[in-house]
């Protein structure tokens, strides 16, 4: 059975195990954290980066991009989290473009607050790191008043698109409460809110 290694506090961990779950592929969930247990995830990965995604075989990927890339090859398209029409798959490409932009920099902020201390922490790289965030989510926004609701693909409840939404919202409230308004942002908060009561969302939750 493939292994899932990383933490689901990182929501590129928690984004690769609801799609793992959606797309019907089993695995084994090995919550092994880059910071407090570096030397045991060296041993599987001496990349130590989450997620990574062992293979049967043994094979190791990294990276929830390239992992879900070949997740989708495994399943028949009837479970396809992306659009098939190309008009459709093109507006979620954008959509989870956006979505994955703000939660970069989310963790950045995130990382910059944990990893550094307060005297050497640099402002203006926090004031550029937030702006970049608020731009992704206005974005979103202004997408979603135009129509564009990332839904379901195919027979899923929820495409890639609207699961990156839903999961990077949810990760930035939990580790950067306060950062985003949800009246400033009321379509995406109301839509994570429905996603996390989703079953595949409720199986992986934020750890």
């Amino acid at each position: 059975m493939m292994q899932l290694i990383g933490m689901l506090d990182s929501p590129y961990v928690r984004r690769t195990a609801i799609s793992l779950h959606l797309l019907g592929l089993p695995f084994e969930s090995r919550p092994v954290s880059v910071f407090r247990q570096a030397e045991a995830f060296a041993r599987i990965n001496p990349v130590i980066k989450a997620p990574t995604l062992v293979l049967d075989d043994g094979t190791v990927l990294m990276d929830s991009q390239l992992i879900l890339a070949h997740a989708e090859s495994l399943v028949p398209a009837s479970r396809s989290l992306w659009p098939a029409e190309p008009a459709q798959r093109l507006r979620a490409l954008r959509l989870t473009g956006l979505a994955l932009a703000a939660c970069e920099k989310a963790v950045q902020r995130v990382y910059e607050r944990e990893l550094r201390p307060p005297e050497k922490q640099h402002a203006p790289w926090l004031e550029r790191v937030q702006a970049q965030m608020h731009s992704a989510w206005r974005a979103l926004q202004d997408e979603m008043r135009q129509g564009a609701v990332p839904g379901g693909a195919a027979g899923q409840p929820i495409g890639q698109a609207g699961l990156t939404l839903a999961v990077s919202w949810h990760f930035t409230q939990q580790l950067l409460p306060g950062v985003l308004a949800p009246d400033e942002f009321p379509l995406p908060a109301a839509f994570s809110a429905q996603a996390e009561a989703l079953a595949a969302f409720r199986a992986w939750p934020h750890a």
